[in-house]
């Protein structure tokens, strides 16, 4: 199982650094979070290393190879807010789309496709909601059907932009637990997170962001007040505390 690793990645927008030479190399077989206040370039780096945007600098590697070369390996489950909820498309149609980058050109899904697909849409529990428009759904249940589209794709890994965002505490519990089962196979998942009083209980690592790369590594040595106070300020540390957020000393 490769790692991602990240060279001396640089962003800006407009003439404003939105990400500065960040070095950083993620873990295989873990669930990563990446945490920072807003604006910190929390989706750019995501984008960044997909190359799903322009960089100033930087090479990312799978393995000791050109990413890109194995693109097909990795699923992206963008932000919601970023889907075309309006498009024609059913529940197992995103799901079959998965299995699309295993497919020769001008190829289209067969009967095995179609099998796996719906093996997938299982997978999630989402079964039921085969034919269902994606505009019906909620935002939990979205969020697992492009789960089901990145297993679909036989991806090792999964990389999700903010996945629990303006979900219901329920349907967020249902993803978490089914992405750490996705770890617990082997899948290596890594997700931009906001809300801080959850890291310890849903991450294995922890990546720090600030425009710069504040710190990264498993959570028990890099969720620290000094390094939480580095990269939000002094008075988050106070009121995560006051929140019941677990610190490491």
């Amino acid at each position: 199982m490769e790692t991602i690793r990240v060279e001396n990645l640089s962003v800006a927008y407009r003439g404003k650094v939105a990400l500065q030479q960040i070095d950083l190399e993620l873990s295989a077989g873990k669930l990563t979070g990446i945490v920072g206040p807003n604006g910190a370039g929390k989706s750019t780096l995501m984008k960044g290393i997909l190359q799903l945007i322009k960089t100033q600098s930087g090479k990312i590697f799978y393995g000791e190879q050109p990413l890109n070369d194995h693109r097909k390996k990795i699923a992206y489950v963008e932000q919601r807010q970023d889907i075309d909820l309006s498009f024609p498309i059913d529940v197992f149609g995103v799901v079959l789309f998965g299995t699309y980058p295993h497919l020769k050109m001008f190829q289209r899904p067969g009967k095995k496709e179609k099998s796996f697909a719906a093996v997938c849409l299982e997978k999630v529990g989402l079964s039921d909601f085969a034919d269902r428009q994606i505009s019906e759904l909620s935002g939990g249940q979205l969020q697992r059907v492009f789960i089901a589209r990145a297993l679909a794709q036989q991806a090792e890994w999964i990389l999700l932009d903010e996945p629990f965002a303006g979900i219901d505490a329920t349907s967020e519990k249902i993803i978490i637990e089914l992405l750490k089962e996705l770890r617990d196979e082997g899948k290596s998942i890594v997700i931009v997170h906001h809300d801080l009083h959850k890291v310890t209980d849903y991450f294995d690592e922890v990546i720090l962001l600030n425009k710069g790369l504040i710190a990264s590594g498993p959570v028990a040595q890099t969720y620290t007040t000094k390094n939480m106070e580095k990269t939000y300020g002094s008075e988050i540390t106070q009121m995560l505390r006051m929140g019941g957020a677990g610190f490491a000393t």
